[in-house]
């Protein structure tokens, strides 16, 4: 129970890494809000933590791109629980697309949903956090935000400034004891994954030194680690999980 009474906010929790994230928070004992578009999609994962015997999650609908969405989120949670403690910055969308093809609309779409969204989470819980005078914010980025990828312009991106961001955020937030990381997934097996050609998915398991995909699940191990004391000493820092395919 590394996360024993701590409420967390998990965005993107309907389904893929943040959904594994919620469901290992839940487990560790956290008080977990899973935020998502997809409500029914959230109430089954709800349904599924209830019935493992673990503390109720509280479901609330949420669009990232939009202030006012992320603000009564996390006003919603702090009525409900009184604070919050951890902060997941997940939901994140894909346009993928040749640069010289990429609309702006394209553009506009997975920078607001990626970055534009982490940045606003990390906005509305920075000030209860401040006064808590503790914290935790997870970023999800991606090791594609670290070496870029031909077709994803947009998307990396959004990966790469939420990398920046995180460093940013962790030196403002230090020395309110509010400890901002972000976690860079390699390729993970998920939905968003399953729809790469296979010729593609095969290139890139060569590139992978441990010669295998990772699992949400390994996602969601970091993300404990980073949200729990054992990782108490370490902030603006960012973990790949990625079976060494960026070093």
């Amino acid at each position: 129970m590394l996360l024993k009474n701590k409420v967390a906010i998990v965005t993107g929790a309907s389904r893929g890494i943040g959904r594994a994230i919620a469901l290992k928070f839940a487990q560790e004992g956290a008080r977990v809000a899973l935020a998502a578009r997809s409500i029914d999609q959230l109430n089954t994962l709800k349904d599924e933590i209830v019935k493992l015997g673990l503390q109720e999650p509280y479901v609330v609908p949420v669009d990232v791109s939009k202030e006012d969405s992320i603000q009564a989120l996390v006003d919603s949670v702090i009525d409900k629980w009184n604070e919050v403690d951890i902060l997941v910055n997940n939901a994140g969308i894909t346009r993928d697309g040749l640069l010289v093809r990429m609309s702006e609309q394209e553009w506009d779409e997975v920078l607001g949903a990626n970055l534009k969204g982490a940045f606003l989470g990390t906005k509305a819980v920075a000030k209860p956090m401040m006064r808590q005078r503790h914290g935790r914010i997870i970023n999800i980025a991606s090791v594609i935000g670290l070496v870029g990828n031909a077709g994803q312009a947009n998307y990396a991106a959004s990966k790469a400034g939420i990398i920046a961001l995180t460093k940013s955020a962790a030196k403002e937030l230090a020395s309110r004891n509010i400890l901002v990381n972000a976690i860079a997934p390699g390729f993970i097996q998920t939905e968003m994954t399953d729809r790469l050609p296979e010729a593609v998915k095969n290139g890139i398991l060569q590139a992978i030194p441990l010669k295998k995909y990772g699992s949400a699940a390994d996602v969601a191990d970091a993300a404990v680690f980073l949200a729990s004391d054992m990782s108490k000493y370490m902030t603006g820092q960012v973990l790949t999980v990625d079976g060494g395919m960026v070093m």
